[in-house]
């Protein structure tokens, strides 16, 4: 022991004041009240003193006499003295140190005289006493002590029974047993006990065990017994210990303790007769034997479980078997009775929870209450408890109920009069009851029903104070419903009304707090109960047993099974349902018939389950080629639409997962949106729309519902009523909208990077249909006062929420047309005037005033430039105006009434029907006819007022403040393009407001040029369209081209809708003045040209796609062409040229692409079945035919109908200005100008009075050029036209038979592009040279340019007096068309521009050849034979110098080789040179071939034009054939060996 008290400072003075201060200590600590610290303390202070003298430190008689003055200080000294002697006894025993025992001896010997002998002989050990003296003998004195305490402990004292009289017992029992009914009190009673006792001399502890069994045996006066026992009773231990061994009497194995002796023991426990501690301990089971039973409860409950999930063979189930028999024998042996829990049971029966709660909680949780008994006896206790405030608050209207006894006990728990009482004891109760709840229905009831009571009072509650204490009730309610009132339903056998009284509680939760229950119901609290894990095992196995045996035939039994199970177990049921489905699609339809006998509380967990399902992390959402969406989640969101439609299922959860979903850039989920809306309001959206639902789709609500979609969905009512309310309800409508609106181009740029194009595609078509099927859902369904509280204005949309313009007017524009039509009837009612003019002009009133802010809102979501040209007035209109305004589908109207009377003629004939049923659906179909008639009624008076309000506003519609072509290019930028891939209807709408417009004589707007570049250069516009839209735009070009071809069709329809409207003008003036004599309108043949031109370029930008070998492009552009089909190819040549290329794709793509394979087949098979309707290429456009005697007769005869045309083409082909493929073309374009020159002088004229006689500044150098290369065409030209004559003819077949031959060596085009380069050098040189004499035609090519430049850009245009021509492609023409094709194969991604616009100017080029090497019977001047002469010996020289440039080329770069090439082009325009390119591409090429036909029915109109040119600048001179010959024969050698240089320097470079 440490030394704390004693100094060492007092240890060695201790003479001087070492004993003083010690004194002086004792004194101290004595003097203080006697405390455990001081005791303590003093203990402590004499131990250390008596230990410095065991050791020797102070002698034994100087401490001795110290001692014998500290005993004085106080009584009990002599006790603690003994202590410390007592201790330092056992520690020098066990010292080796014989000195020190000694010391120890000396010190107690001389202490004696202070410390009583009795004492130390109480205190010491047998063999210190015996060296003190103390006793003779240890050994005896340790037989003493052993036979005393068994006399005391031991022995058993025997009574003298004789000396107790049995008569005595027997009066005893009579004064016990006797009527209590009267004046007998326990006073009395115990009188007569004692006297008994005296008299009888009997044994009291007897006595008591007596008072006891009777109690036993009337264990109902409990008032008369316990007041007897308190009375009588001495010590609780006696009456404890007397219990005990009543207890233990009756563990035995087969033993059972009677209800009379636990009631004995609770009634004693309760009035704390006894302590339960002290009779816990005779109770048996032991606790830590419970503990191990309940452990083997869950693995027995989890073995079966396992075995019921498991796959068993059959050998393995008689094993089985066996041993479960051989278990079954084990259990018969029944072990005792658990004492513990049959007091607990007497317990709760007379209410003393106390006590009940203590004993529950040294078992483990559930434990106590999943024994049956004790489980009804918490129930009893509990009904009690709640009476009060159930009466008060629960009991429904109408219900009578019977009254429960209220507890007797005053110590009871007190009954229940607030809600807030609730957390006392009741809450408590519960919480130890669980799952068990279920043995009591009734308290389950009562329980739910006070709970909808409080829900009702809290939410009616206003006060804040209030309801924050109501919260804490709340949250134990949430508890309760978690761990008591889903658990007990569980166990509950199929009990459907208990699960509707739970819906009536949990109904009034929000969903997120149900959802949550559903949640821990399903996966937490089925694993915390071995019961509920046996349950959970058999309705898995259930479910598995009906889902096999699940069709469509045996839907309603099945149903009924499904219905049972789901009454108590819903979420693992329908778990495995869905797993299922995920599977099997084919199981969607059973499983929704089959859920109608569901409880609403079963539809709210299904419904929870779905959306588990859906945000499954383990699932992909993706198949593993990451290019389409799972079937699993297709299969659920099919599911989900079906079941939300059919029956009452909430939901606002499944929308506000969706819109999660979106808030978190995830798009896959709007899959479930998609199907949700389709089925629950019958809004279909797809793009695979007949002809006729496209038409009414275009009527009214009810058209639309007849005859809009593929599936009749009737009833939709109902279900789109809920719908909406949710939506509503949740504040969900907009930011449903919006976020998918912003979506749509959050899955390319936010999603795409890392998902495969094919899937981006889909998922925006998906997003996008959504959108579009939701905003339709809306806009039917809102009424107009919701509508326009939750959609806020277009510019608010776009400026702050950042939707595109298309997304925010689709939303808006419903707005609009309610807002009109709410204005309109106001204005009616306000002047009652009948007459439809002034109906018309309260309509127009009414569209003013409503449309003018929107006219003031869409300013600010473009830059102001934009308004010069169009009008916001027009902009608004164009985007607020549907299908249903603009036309009448009166042919859909006809067709579904007629539909409807068919209906009616098959019930009258149908005999088997009963009348009633016929009665009622001849009823239903004559209802709807009426109706469609007067919609239609409706719906003609509403075009016609919009119709009027259109031509009255017209005039302000276009300003064109700059050009027309610049207000074209605005029109389709901001409004066409961007609808017409928004919906199938409104592709049909912007092709159908273009002919409305052009109908209207609308000013400013010309008709021609807006088709023109719509058909012309589609390629972009295709390849940048997903799948869906690609089949709307298709649907937009077929209706623009079904208005063409019927313009096309007949002179007279052309006369009448184009003949004289402004559209059709060819000439522009001043934008302020529209119309013109008849010469300025473009007449039939021409437009028929221009047709022509439009088809040529389709199939142009068609086959560029179908070459580029992209996924994308080649999907799109075949859906393009699947939906244009009824009105293109209607040329013969272009028709096989697209067959051809489409048949190459489907050879190509089978195996590599399946999907394109199967479009192109199709495609291939509907076009081969339209090859009848086609027409040959001068049956499509008329075709004059040349005269090449008398050039004159250009200018006078039938050539004058051919100067419209160009002036025509001219006026339809310019392009956005400034562009870099304007400037390429613009190059070419030129040439058209000088030609229409020669051909009418009145038309220089015109264009010099127009632009006067300076060219446009900005576009002077380009002017430049094109002069330049007129001069050098017609010198060419002059060249080329001996090529006509016979010998010509034949010189050029064999050429070609040559090149044919050379063509398969010749691989590689550098060699001829380096070639080209410097004979673009010489011939730069030499144009210079000549062009004095060319003057006159150089100042009638600047002249002529600046009237396109003023109006519009003419692309070269097939004229009106081209025949086919009977010579032979020239090998410039074919080598051109090599080289264009070779460029295509290597330029395959549509990406880069240029390698389109090198491809368009070489086309242009390899025309402008075509078109000299035919021109026929034209002299030649003596001039232009040097020239031939000078080219023939600058190409010797560059033959020489090949070799050494091929050499260096070898190490050039490639990408500065395209430049240059692309540079050559544009410089460039059709010299000799190009007799010496790579040889014609193989004329076995199917594509090839159809390409030449193609140029070659469009270069014709060329020919007249340079026939005329070449008239005028040659002078008349002309060369003889000889001639011809010679220059043809020279060609032809220097031409060969170009080609044999090109095979080396080929070789070389590979």
């Amino acid at each position: 022991m440490a030394v704390a008290v004693l100094p060492t400072d007092w240890i060695k003075n201790w003479e001087k004041s070492g004993k003083n201060d010690f004194l002086q200590l004792c004194q101290d600590l004595a003097g203080k009240p006697s405390s455990e610290v001081f005791l303590k303390d003093l203990q402590t202070a004499l131990y250390e003193l008596c230990w410095h003298v065991v050791q020797g430190s102070i002698k034994v008689d100087v401490v001795a006499t110290l001692l014998a003055d500290v005993m004085e200080l106080r009584e009990d000294m002599p006790s603690i003295l003994a202590d410390v002697f007592c201790v330092l006894d056992i520690e020098t025993g066990c010292l080796e140190d014989k000195h020190k025992r000694d010391h120890f001896t000396q010190l107690v010997g001389a202490c004696m005289f202070c410390v009583p002998d009795a004492v130390l002989k109480e205190r010491l050990d047998p063999e210190t006493l015996e060296s003190l003296g103390l006793i003779k003998q240890a050994q005896q004195f340790n037989q003493k002590i052993v036979k005393i305490k068994t006399k005391l402990f031991y022995k058993q004292q025997k009574f003298n029974l004789l000396r107790e009289e049995n008569e005595g017992y027997a009066k005893l029992v009579t004064e016990l047993g006797q009527d209590l009914s009267g004046n007998v009190t326990s006073h009395l009673v115990l009188e007569s006990i004692k006297s008994l006792i005296g008299c009888f001399n009997l044994d009291p502890n007897r006595v008591l065990d007596i008072i006891l069994e009777v109690y036993e045996c009337r264990s109902d006066q409990d008032d008369f017994f316990i007041p007897l026992i308190k009375s009588y009773m001495c010590e609780h231990q006696t009456l404890c210990h007397i219990l005990g061994f009543k207890f233990k009497f009756h563990q035995e194995p087969n033993g059972e303790t009677p209800s009379s002796l636990y009631h004995v023991a609770a009634a004693l426990l309760q009035h704390n007769l006894i302590a339960l501690e002290d009779l816990y301990v005779h109770l048996l089971p032991q606790d830590s034997t419970i503990v191990e039973e309940h452990k083997r409860e869950i693995l027995e409950a989890k073995q079966i479980a396992r075995k019921l999930t498991m796959v068993v063979v059959p050998s393995e189930k008689s094993d089985d078997k066996e041993k479960d028999k051989d278990k079954e024998e084990e259990k018969s042996e029944k072990p005792p009775d658990n004492q513990k829990l049959g007091l607990l049971e007497a317990l709760l029966n007379i209410g003393d929870w106390q006590h009940a709660q203590s004993i529950m909680e040294q078992m483990p949780p559930y434990y106590a209450t999943s024994h049956k008994a004790i489980a009804i006896a918490l129930c009893q206790l509990l009904h009690l408890i709640l009476e009060p405030l159930y009466r008060r608050a629960g009991v429904p209207k109408g219900a009578k109920g019977c009254l429960a006894k209220s507890l007797q006990s005053k110590q009871a728990p007190l009954p229940v009069e607030t809600f807030e009482d609730l957390s006392k004891d009741v809450f408590i109760m519960l919480g130890y009851l669980g799952p068990h709840l279920s043995h009591d229905p009734i308290l389950f009831a009562k329980i739910v029903r006070l709970g909808k009571s409080f829900m009702k009072e809290y939410q009616s509650e206003s006060k804040q104070d209030a309801k924050d204490k109501m919260d804490s009730l709340l949250s134990c309610f949430l508890s309760i419903s978690d761990q008591v009132l889903l658990p007990s339903l569980t166990l509950m056998e199929c009990n459907a009304c208990m699960s509707e009284e739970l819906w009536g509680f949990f109904k009034l939760f929000p969903y997120q707090y149900r959802y949550r229950l559903y949640g821990q119901w399903k996966n937490e609290t089925y694993s915390n109960h071995p019961l509920l894990v046996k349950v959970k095992a058999q309705t898995v196995d259930r479910a598995k047993y009906i889902m096999k045996r699940l069709t469509k035939e045996n839907v309603k039994p099945s149903g009924r099974q499904i219905g049972k199970l789901s009454h108590s177990n819903p979420t693992i049921l329908f778990d495995y349902i869905l797993s299922q489905i995920q599977w099997y699609d084919n199981l969607i339809t059973p499983v929704v018939d089959s859920l109608k006998y569901l409880t609403s509380l079963n539809y709210d967990v299904l419904a929870y389950c779905i959306i588990e399902a859906l945000a499954n992390p383990e699932k992909e959402k993706m198949k593993h080629d990451d290019t389409t969406i799972s079937s699993w989640l297709q299969s659920l969101a099919s599911l989900c639409g079906a079941v939300c439609r059919k029956y009452p299922i909430e939901l606002a959860g499944l929308l506000q997962y969706v819109t999660n979903q979106l808030k978190a850039g995830k798009s896959f989920d709007l899959l479930i949106l998609k199907e949700v809306v389709q089925k629950m309001a019958g809004i279909e959206i797809t793009d695979e729309m007949t002809v006729e639902q496209l038409e009414a789709m275009t009527g009214g609500e009810q058209l639309k519902a007849e005859g809009g979609y593929f599936g009749q969905i009737r009833n939709t009512k109902k279900s789109s009523q809920r719908l909406k309310d949710s939506l509503l309800d949740h504040e969900l409508a907009l930011p449903l909208c919006l976020l998918m609106a912003q979506q749509r181009n959050g899955v390319v740029f936010s999603e795409g990077g890392e998902k495969h194009l094919k899937l981006v595609g889909k998922l925006y078509d998906q997003c996008h249909d959504t959108l579009v099927q939701f905003g339709g859902f809306l806009a039917s369904n809102l009424s107009t006062e919701d509508y326009i509280k939750r959609v806020p204005s277009v510019d608010i949309l776009c400026n702050q929420f950042h939707t595109p313009h298309d997304a925010a007017f689709f939303l808006s524009r419903p707005m609009y047309a309610h807002q009109i039509l709410s204005k309109y009837d106001e204005l009616k009612k306000a002047e009652k005037g009948n007459r439809q003019q002034q109906k018309v002009h309260k309509y127009i009133a009414a569209c003013e005033q409503v449309m003018a802010p929107i006219h003031e809102a869409v300013v600010s979501l473009h830059p102001p430039k934009v308004w010069d040209d169009l009008r916001p007035q027009f902009y608004a209109t164009f985007w607020s105006l549907t299908m249903y305004d603009l036309a009448v589908p009166h042919n859909a109207y006809e067709r579904e009434v007629n539909k409807l009377k068919m209906q009616i003629k098959a019930i009258d004939e149908n005999t088997e029907m009963p009348l009633n049923k016929k009665k009622k659906e001849k009823e239903r179909c004559t209802a709807l006819q009426d109706k469609l008639l007067e919609e239609e009624k409706k719906q003609l008076e509403h075009v016609q007022r919009v119709l009027h309000r259109l031509k009255l506003e017209k005039d302000n519609w276009l300003l064109a403040k700059s050009t027309k072509n610049e207000t074209i290019t605005k029109f389709l930028q901001l409004c066409l393009f961007p609808r017409c891939v928004f919906s199938a209807i409104d592709a049909v709408y912007c092709a159908r407001f273009v002919e409305l417009v052009h109908q209207q004589k609308t000013p400013n707007f010309c008709t021609l040029l807006c088709y023109d570049r719509v058909f012309s250069d589609i390629i972009y516009t295709v390849a940048s369209c997903t799948e869906n839209e690609s089949r709307r735009y298709g649907r937009f070009l077929c209706c623009m081209l079904e208005t063409v071809t019927r313009w096309h069709s007949d002179k007279a329809i052309y006369e009448k809708e184009c003949g004289n409207y402004p559209g059709f003008l060819t000439i522009f003036r001043a934008s302020g003045f529209d119309g013109g004599n008849k010469a300025d309108q473009l007449d039939y043949e021409n437009f028929r040209h221009v047709v022509h031109k439009w088809h040529y370029k389709l199939t142009k930008a068609s086959v560029h796609c179908l070459e580029t070998g992209e996924y994308t492009h080649i999907r799109n552009i075949l859906i393009v062409l699947t939906k244009i089909l009824p009105f293109y190819p209607k040329v013969l040549n272009l028709g096989q040229a697209l067959e051809c290329r489409v048949h190459k794709i489907c050879q190509e793509e089978k195996e590599k692409r399946p999907d394109l394979y199967a479009l192109a087949m199709g495609y291939s098979g509907q076009l081969k079945s339209r090859k009848v309707h086609m027409v040959p290429d001068y049956e499509f456009h008329y075709k004059h035919p040349v005269s090449t005697s008398n050039p004159s007769g250009l200018q006078n005869g039938p050539g004058n109908t051919g100067k419209p045309a160009v002036t025509a083409a001219s006026a339809t082909s310019k392009y956005d200005e400034g562009t870099a493929e304007d400037t390429e073309k613009s190059k070419d374009k030129s040439q058209v100008a000088p030609k229409t020159a020669s051909k009418n002088p009145a038309t220089v004229n015109k264009a010099n009075s127009s632009n006067g006689s300076t060219p446009n500044s900005t576009k002077g150098s380009k002017e430049k050029e094109d002069k330049e290369k007129s001069g050098k065409e017609k010198k060419e030209k002059k060249e080329k036209s001996s090529g006509s004559t016979p010998e010509a003819k034949a010189g050029g077949k064999e050429k070609q038979r040559e090149e044919k031959s050379g063509d398969n060596k010749e691989k590689t085009p550098k060699a001829d592009k380096d070639k080209r380069k410097d004979e673009k050098k010489d011939e730069k040189s030499k144009g210079d040279g000549k062009s004095a004499d060319k003057e006159s035609s150089k100042e009638r090519d600047v002249s002529k340019e600046g009237k396109p430049k003023e109006s519009s850009k003419v692309e070269k245009n097939p004229g009106p007096g081209s025949l086919k021509s009977p010579v032979p492609r020239s090998e410039g023409a074919e080598s051109e068309r090599e080289q264009k094709r070779r460029k295509l194969d290597t330029h395959s991604s549509p990406s880069h521009s240029s390698a389109v616009k090198d491809n368009l100017n070489d086309f242009k080029d390899s025309l402008s050849k075509h078109h000299a090497n035919h021109s026929t019977g034209l002299s030649k001047s003596e001039a232009d034979k040097k020239e031939t002469e000078k080219s023939r010996d600058r190409s010797k020289e560059r033959e020489k110098k090949e070799d050494r440039k091929d050499r260096k080329r070898d190490y050039s770069n490639s990408d500065r080789e395209l430049s240059q090439e692309a540079k050559r082009r544009k410089d460039e325009n059709g010299t000799s040179s190009s007799k010496h390119s790579k040889s014609a591409s193989p004329p076995d090429s199917p594509r090839s071939n159809e390409k030449d036909n193609s140029k070659r029915s469009k270069s014709t109109s060329k020919d007249k034009t340079e026939l005329a040119k070449t008239d005028k600048t040659s002078g008349g001179k002309k060369e003889s054939r000889h001639d011809k010959e010679k220059s043809e024969k020279k060609r032809d050698s220097t031409g060969a060996k170009e080609d044999k240089k090109h095979h080396k320097s080929s070789e070389k470079h590979r």
